[in-house]
C-alpha cells in the first residue's frame, strides 16, 4: 500500500510539472499575443496550436488525462493533509496550506475555463477564430474578470510552488542553499507567468477585441 502511495505521489508530482506546468507556460505565452499583437496575433497563436499534428492525442494524453489524475489525486491529498499553520507560523507551512487551497481553486477554474472555450469549440457553438471574441465577452464582465484573475493567480502559484516542491522531492535541490535559490527562481516564474495571463485579460477587455467581437457579431447577423 505504501509503495502504491509513493508511486502515486511521484506521478502526481511529475504530471504537475510535465506536462501540465509546460501547458500553463505555453498557454500563457499564447494568450499574451493578445496583449502584444492584438486580435490578429492571438488568432495566429491559436491557429498555430491547432495546426499541430495529432492535436487530439496531444490534448487527451498530454492535458486532459494528466489533469484528471493530478486534480483528483490532489483533492484526495488535500483532504488527507493536515495544516500546521495554526501551530507553526512560518512561510513554508503557509505555502503548504496555500498549495492545497490553490489546487482546489485551480481544479474548478480549469474545468470551468475549458468548458467556456474548448468544449464550446468541440460542440460547434464557436470556432477557433471566435475564441478571441469569446474571451472578450468573458473579460468584459467585471465578475468574470475578477474570477479569472483569482483563478489564474491560483493556478500559477500552484504550479510555481509545486515546482519548488518537485525539485526537492526528486532530489534536484538537496541542500538549504539550493532550495533557497530555487524558491527565488520559482517566485520569479510566478510573477512573470501571472503577468502574461493578467495582461492578456486586460487586452481581451480592450477596444481592439471589442471591435473584433462586434465585427464577428455583425457578420453572423448578415449570414
Amino acid at each position: 500500500m505504501k509503495g502504491n502511495s509513493y508511486f502515486s505521489r511521484k506521478l502526481h508530482s511529475l504530471l504537475g510539472i510535465i506536462p501540465l506546468g509546460g501547458f500553463i507556460v505555453v498557454h500563457g505565452l499564447t494568450n499574451y499575443q493578445a496583449f502584444e499583437r492584438g486580435p490578429e496575433g492571438f488568432s495566429k497563436g491559436v491557429h498555430f496550436i491547432n495546426s499541430l499534428p495529432v492535436l487530439p492525442l496531444l490534448e487527451i494524453f498530454g492535458i486532459y488525462l494528466p489533469l484528471l489524475f493530478h486534480g483528483i489525486y490532489g483533492l484526495y491529498v488535500a483532504y488527507q493533509s493536515n495544516s500546521n499553520t495554526g501551530r507553526f507560523k512560518y512561510g513554508r507551512n503557509w505555502a503548504f496550506t496555500a498549495q492545497r487551497v490553490t489546487g482546489v481553486i485551480t481544479f474548478v477554474f480549469v474545468f470551468w475555463h475549458v468548458y467556456q472555450t474548448r468544449i464550446q469549440v468541440y460542440l460547434g457553438n464557436i470556432t477557433h477564430e471566435e475564441l478571441g471574441s469569446t474571451m472578450h465577452l468573458i473579460a468584459s464582465s467585471p465578475a468574470y474578470f475578477v474570477l479569472y484573475v483569482i483563478g489564474v493567480l491560483a493556478a500559477v502559484f500552484h504550479f510555481s510552488n509545486g515546482l519548488w516542491a518537485f525539485l526537492i522531492s526528486w532530489g534536484i535541490t538537496v541542500n538549504p542553499r539550493a532550495q533557497r535559490i530555487s524558491s527565488y527562481i520559482c517566485m520569479c516564474i510566478f510573477v512573470l507567468v501571472s503577468a502574461l495571463f493578467i495582461l492578456s485579460l486586460v487586452a481581451f477587455n480592450g477596444d481592439e477585441f471589442k471591435e473584433a467581437a462586434n465585427a464577428a457579431l455583425a457578420f453572423a447577423n448578415i449570414g
